[in-house]
């Protein structure tokens, strides 16, 4: 379950536009992505483990060792089925604006890509520009139109879902000894989904949060004037 922070008129406005660009139809010209990331541990078995064979079952020691951590950035386009999972050894400025490049080589003939993210640092355009220079980088960014989630209200990113669905599918409780490794599986599971177009149902209105949080949507325009 998720804990709601204070309802103030801030999270209203950035929960209002979340869900409004959720609600838009699918449309190839301004595509709605979802991103956020995701701390990975890495495991080695201690022992070989023994594999399964007729009439025996596979067996695992319960002694393993840490092999320190990694990161993973998971975008998924959330009507279309399109995912992008990339595993990287840390979670910095850097590699936040690599991934949002490849997000814009991913949509070339868009007319803007709507960016669903949280309030990290390192979520701003200021990553791009110190990455790729302030031409090269600023030109990448203004390709995307940001939306922010409300401060405590990153469970309002779909990207979460996408977290999930890799860290049951693909990381399950398997150990992957390195970030060699981790990569791989990554690249086969996001091959997997995206050939299946696993798209995600978003349930949760502009209609059901004015239910929810006891707010009208007049309400909700005076704030905003």
């Amino acid at each position: 379950m998720w804990c709601v922070a204070e309802i103030d008129d801030t999270y209203i406005a950035r929960m209002e536009d979340v869900l409004a660009i959720y609600e838009r139809p699918l449309d190839e010209a301004e595509p709605v992505v979802c991103l956020d990331e995701k701390p990975v541990t890495l495991h080695a078995d201690v022992r070989p483990p023994v594999t399964a064979a007729p009439g025996r079952i596979a067996k695992r020691d319960s002694e393993y060792k840490r092999c320190g951590k990694a990161n993973v950035y998971c975008a998924v386009e959330p009507k279309s089925g399109r995912h992008f999972t990339k595993p990287t050894p840390t979670r910095s400025l850097v590699e936040f604006a690599n991934i949002v490049r490849q997000l814009a080589d991913a949509y070339p003939a868009a007319r803007v890509i709507h960016l669903i993210l949280d309030n990290l640092n390192i979520h701003r355009r200021q990553a791009l520009t110190q990455t790729f220079g302030e031409d090269i980088g600023g030109a990448i960014w203004d390709r995307f139109h940001v939306h922010y989630t409300p401060k405590h209200g990153s469970w309002l990113n779909q990207a979460e879902i996408e977290i999930s669905l890799f860290s049951r599918q693909c990381l399950a409780h398997r150990r992957i000894p390195n970030l060699t490794a981790l990569q791989g599986e990554a690249e086969a599971w996001n091959k997997r989904v995206n050939a299946d177009r696993i798209v995600i149902n978003w349930g949760f209105t502009r209609r059901a949060a004015r239910t929810k949080f006891g707010y009208t949507r007049k309400q909700f325009k005076r704030s905003k004037n």
